[in-house]
Formats: structure tokens, sequence, C-alpha cells
């Protein structure tokens, strides 16, 4: 069991490393450029938002360089190995699409179904018609993923961030079952009971789809100051005192470096913020939260600890929904906390404030239901 005072080196040498990567990456930032654009005035809306302009984007590299360093060389063991190489694809995945926001090129609607539909019926070629029947099933995921998000912009579209996700999420189910548990991670603890459930294979699936969805949630959350980042900070010390508790010494090791990363990065990120966290952050500590949930056997926790994110998601799809079946906006503007801002007023900082005392109210109402 790893003591207190380890524990807190351990935490301490984090923040350090985080702290002192972060110069040399604030100024690469800068020096390429890769900083916030605006190409619609927001300011009308949401106050402030376009002093953000220019603020550079991308700040979620140093938790990412400073977990994935420290993790190699203090925490060797092939289930963690895999934990972080799945944590540095979400990061490619994110920073590719922070790079692309910035110096790609507009990418087109996909075509809806219902034109795909007539184009197959009335098109004058009949390979071209072959070609659309045979192409219909992607055609029609990608139409999917467009009615639930926002309008492609120049980064990677909903359905390829999708994709990649789904990789992830499926390595991640196969090699904790098959490969590299570092517990049994197919026996899932469920919240108020004392009962154990065993899903067997039923593992793979399900690790996919919570890696995707709290990938996702973790990124609709970015987008205020601080505010990502302090509902982070709440969800990975929650499951730091889990991982105490079950004595997983090596989860405990893994966490404890993203908390003392996350403090660092929090530094930089009160608004107004040196950096911001950019999907490089947002993806990568996404799909890391959702791995430690497994590696304890506690993804169901998840709804608890980390519900701030499940609502920033819901509310993201139910907005997308409404917006592109219903013909209306359900909420003013989603994520949540943007309607919270628009609708009744609330700055920016009080905004992230609120949200982050509900984070830790969250994660605490998580560990009394744990230790029930």
């Amino acid at each position: 069991m790893i003591d207190l005072h380890t524990l807190i080196t351990i935490i301490l040498l984090s923040s350090a490393v985080a702290f002192l990567v972060a110069f040399p990456v604030i100024a690469l930032l800068y020096k390429f450029n890769i900083t916030r654009r605006m190409t619609v005035d927001f300011s009308t809306l949401i106050e402030k938002r376009n002093l953000k302009i220019g603020v550079p984007i991308m700040g979620g590299l140093i938790v990412v360089i400073a977990v994935s360093i420290l993790n190699i060389l203090l925490n060797p063991n092939r289930g963690i190995y895999l934990v972080i190489g799945l944590f540095l694809i979400s990061a490619g995945l994110g920073g590719l699409d922070d790079i692309l926001n910035i110096y790609g090129r507009n990418r087109p609607k996909p075509k809806s179904i219902s034109l795909i539909l007539k184009l197959i019926r009335v098109h004058k070629s009949k390979w071209k018609r072959f070609w659309l029947v045979v192409t219909f099933p992607w055609s029609a995921y990608k139409s999917f993923f467009y009615l639930l998000g926002s309008n492609p912009g120049k980064g990677i579209q909903a359905h390829e961030k999708i994709l990649v996700q789904s990789i992830v999420g499926l390595a991640l189910g196969f090699a904790l079952y098959y490969f590299t548990p570092l517990t049994s991670p197919e026996i899932l603890n469920i919240p108020f009971l004392t009962e154990h459930l065993n899903i067997g294979l039923l593992l793979i699936p399900f690790a996919w789809i919570t890696t995707v969805l709290m990938t996702n949630a973790v990124n609709f959350a970015d987008g205020m100051d601080g505010l990502a980042a302090n509902q982070l900070l709440a969800s990975f010390v929650g499951f730091l005192i889990i991982a105490i508790v079950k004595e997983n010494n090596r989860s405990v090791i893994l966490i404890a470096t993203v908390v003392g990363s996350l403090l660092s990065y929090i530094y930089f990120n009160i608004a107004p913020a040196r950096f911001q966290m950019g999907d490089v952050g947002a993806l990568a500590l996404g799909t890391l939260l959702a791995s430690v949930a497994f590696l304890l056997n506690e993804p169901l926790m998840l709804l608890i600890i980390s519900f701030p994110f499940v609502l920033s998601l819901s509310s993201t799809v139910i907005q997308g929904i409404g917006r592109r079946i219903l013909g209306r906006r359900i909420f003013v503007m989603a994520p949540i906390h943007y309607h919270f801002q628009m609708k009744y007023g609330w700055s920016e900082e009080k905004v992230v404030m609120r949200f982050t005392l509900f984070a830790q109210i969250c994660m605490l109402v998580g560990i009394w239901i744990f230790t029930l």
C-alpha cells in the first residue's frame, strides 16, 4: 500500500513537471500560432467570448506530457502502459483536430439520407446508383452523427472522431479482458448494492461505449476557462480515493500523476487563461477517466462521480436532436453551461465556480455511495 507521504510526493512531482513543461509549450504554441480563432462574433451572445481570440489552445499538452513521462518511468506495468498508449492515441486525435481547425480547409456537410435515397432512384448513371447503394451504410453513419453534432468546420468531423474513439474503446475492452487485467475488470461493482455483476465478454462493448461517451463528454465540457479542468480534478480525486481504499497501487500512482498535473494546468487556465485545454487534452483525459474507472471495476461510478460530464454530453445530444429533427432548440445554447450563462446572465466565472462546486459535490456523493 502506498503511504501518504509517497502519494503526496507523486502529486507534487507531477505538478512540478507539468509546471516546468508549460513554459516551452506556451512558447511553441505562440511560435506556430496555435491560438484561438473566432469565425463567428459571439460578443453579443456570450460575455467576453471574443477576449479568447489569440489565446493558445492545446494547453492540455502539459498534462499529457507529464502523465505519460512519469508513468512510463515510475509505474512500469503492461496494463498501465496500455492505458497510457490509448491516452496518447486520443491526445493525437485531439491534437490533429486542434491543428486542422486552424490550418485545415472547411469540410463539406454530409449529404442527407433523403437526398441519397433520391439520387439512388433518379441518378442517370447506373454505376453511380450502384455506388450510392453500396456506400449507403457509411453515408447514413455520417449523416447520423451530423444530426447530433454541429456544422462541420475545418477539423475532424464527428463521425471520424467516433471511429477512432471506437477503436480505442474496443482496444481497452479487449486488452482488459484478455491481456492486461490489473484486477478482474469483467466483475463490476454496482452502486448501492453489495452484489457484483459479472458481465463476461460484454465487458468489451461496454468499455467501447463508455470510452466513446466519456471522451466526448469531457470534450463538450471544455470551453470556459477552468471549467473542464476543475471538473476533471474532482472526478480524478474521487477515483483516487477509491483506488486508495482498494489498495490498487498501480492505479493510485496513475491517478496521482493526473491530479498533480491538473493542479498546474488550472494555475495557467484561471481566467483570463494563459492557454486553453484544446481537444488534445480533453479527448485524452476523457479516455483516461473511462480507463481508470474500468481498472478499478467501478465504471458505473462515472454516472455519479463524473455526473457533470454526463450532463454536458446529454444536453449536447438533446440539443442536436432538437435542432436537426424537431426544428427547435431545447436549450438556449448547449452544452448546458452556456445555457445558464445566456438564459440567466451568469458570468463565465460564476458558471465555472458553480459547476466546480457541483462537480465536487457529485464526487463526495459518489465516495459516500462507494463506502456504503
